[in-house]
């Protein structure tokens, strides 16, 4: 072999190598040709992606299915006209009607016998509570029963002597001093029954005992009485008191005084519940605490089924005024988003931040004046939960 034919075998050995490294190298690329098509599809998804977030962004809306409106328990409301009461709201306590509060009290000294009511149960008027055997009770029986017997002897000298005198046996002057008699033994019996009714002892008969009865309907909620103690007179044993109403008490700041009046209408709210009531401010107290610079005032409150428990923390709303408003959405509607309050308009997407300048408000409903029109539906209840996700969306689009 020549030198020239080994230049030519060398050439050619290099243009199979070059070639072989070619088809080498697309074989190992995804696909080859379509593998290339894949990734310019990818390219442009990802494009599509970032501009649809961008466009997202960029829109405003808080993305919310119906379903998950549902599932975040939010309530969809419907601004519109409402009646505000606006008031000034006072810490208050609730208090048993001292008007229908009784301690009831034995009115004689002596020895329990016996208790039959017990504490929380509720009784009716001249129900019997306890009976007391007492020593003077029996006393003024015994006093009540002379008495008796000196009347019925009474009576008979009286028919006798009426007689003698119709028959113009006796004098006049006989029969003037047994009608006189008569009459001395009427006085001393209704003298000690009168007695006898002033210790409470009612029933007729010898015993020693005292009933001690209700002296209206009521509830016991004090009971200071036990089986074989002995009680003075005067001595509280038991607290009585008529649950139908009770008071709710508010102490009054001076520079109030001009606005809670007797007759004004209030709001009473268990700070405990949702629970509320209407009322009226029954007393407001004359005198200003030297101290505190306030002054005592109440308000009456119907009680149905007791609920309005005494020593209840409540807050009483003393209505100040009110007026129907155009526009109001629910207070919980209110939110604050970049330093300004905004309500969460619901859009077909889910909910937009609308800023909203608000009014008046009773508590319950807060007066829009701008921002919002009637008939609109916003997110009321729960409505923390779309400014929640509106943080995150934006919090992802920083990022």
């Amino acid at each position: 072999m020549n030198k020239q034919q080994s230049k030519v075998i060398a050439i050619m050995l290099a243009v199979a190598v070059f070639l072989a490294a070619i088809v080498l190298v697309r074989d190992r690329a995804p696909g080859g040709a379509e593998g290339h098509a894949h990734r310019a599809q990818g390219e442009q998804r990802e494009h599509a992606d970032e501009h649809g977030e961008k466009e997202h962004a960029q829109d405003g809306v808080i993305r919310f299915t119906d379903r998950q409106v549902g599932v975040a328990g939010i309530t969809v409301a419907t601004a519109g006209p409402v009646h505000l009461d606006t008031f000034i709201r006072m810490p208050g306590q609730i208090a048993l009607n001292e008007d229908r509060t009784a301690h009831v009290t034995p009115r004689a000294a002596g020895a329990v016998s016996e208790v039959n009511a017990t504490l929380g149960e509720k009784v009716r008027k001249d129900q019997v509570l306890a009976s007391v055997a007492s020593a003077e009770v029996a006393a003024q029986r015994g006093a009540l029963a002379a008495a008796e017997r000196r009347l019925d002897y009474a009576r008979t000298v009286h028919a006798a002597e009426k007689t003698l005198w119709e028959e113009q046996i006796s004098a006049r002057q006989d029969l003037l001093r047994a009608e006189h008699g008569l009459n001395e033994a009427q006085i001393a019996v209704q003298s000690a029954r009168q007695q006898l009714q002033a210790l409470g002892a009612r029933d007729a008969g010898s015993s020693n005992l005292l009933r001690i009865r209700a002296p209206f309907d009521g509830v016991i909620v004090e009971k200071h009485i036990t089986m074989g103690e002995v009680v003075g007179a005067g001595t509280r044993v038991f607290t009585l008191t008529d649950l139908s109403t009770v008071w709710a008490d508010v102490v009054v700041p001076a520079r109030d005084l001009d606005i809670v009046r007797v007759g004004t209408d209030a709001v009473i709210r268990s700070i405990a519940s949702n629970t509320t009531a209407p009322g009226k401010v029954s007393y407001v107290s004359s005198l200003v605490g030297e101290e505190s610079r306030s002054a005592k005032a109440r308000v009456v409150l119907d009680n149905p089924g007791a609920a309005w428990r005494p020593g209840l923390a409540v807050n009483i709303d003393i209505v100040t005024g009110s007026s129907d408003v155009p526009v109001a959405v629910a207070v919980e509607a209110i939110q604050t988003a970049h330093g300004r309050q905004v309500v969460y308009k619901r859009v077909k997407e889910g909910f937009v931040a609308q800023p909203v300048a608000t009014g008046r408000s009773d508590g319950r409903f807060v007066e829009i004046t701008a921002g919002l029109r009637a008939g609109e539906a916003y997110a009321g209840a729960g409505s923390f939960a779309v400014k929640a996700e509106q943080g995150k969306g934006q919090g992802s689009h920083e990022h």
